[in-house]
C-alpha cells in the first residue's frame, strides 16, 4: 500500500462543551466539562443519568429544515461540523476541479 499525504485545511466541531471551534476551545481553555444530566429523553430505566449532550445547537444554521427531519440528531451534528471545516478551510471550490 502507497502512504498518501493528506492535509487539514479546515476545522469543525459540535460537541457537549461548544457547538463550534471557538465556543469549544475557550469551554476547554477554561477547563469546563460538557457531562451534566440527561435532559433529552427521560432517563429514569438507566443506571446512568449523566451524559454528556450537545446544548445551544441550531441545525438552521447549516442545513434547511426539511433536509434536517430527515436526519438523526448525529448526523446533524456531522454534517454541521463538516460544513464549519469546509468554510473554515478558505478553499474556493469555484477554482477546483469537481470530479476529484
Amino acid at each position: 500500500m502507497s502512504k498518501r499525504r493528506i492535509v487539514v485545511t479546515g476545522l469543525g466541531v459540535v460537541s457537549p462543551v461548544g457547538s463550534t471551534v471557538k465556543a469549544a476551545w475557550d469551554a476547554i481553555l477554561r477547563g469546563e466539562s460538557g457531562i451534566g444530566p440527561v435532559t433529552r429523553f427521560d432517563v429514569s430505566a438507566f443506571p446512568v443519568r449523566i451524559g454528556g449532550s450537545v446544548r445551544d445547537f441550531d441545525v438552521s444554521q447549516y442545513i434547511s429544515p426539511k433536509d434536517a427531519r430527515r436526519m438523526d440528531d448525529f448526523m446533524q451534528y456531522g454534517v454541521a461540523a463538516g460544513v464549519q471545516a469546509v468554510n473554515d478551510s478558505g478553499i474556493d471550490f469555484s477554482k477546483t476541479d469537481p470530479t476529484r
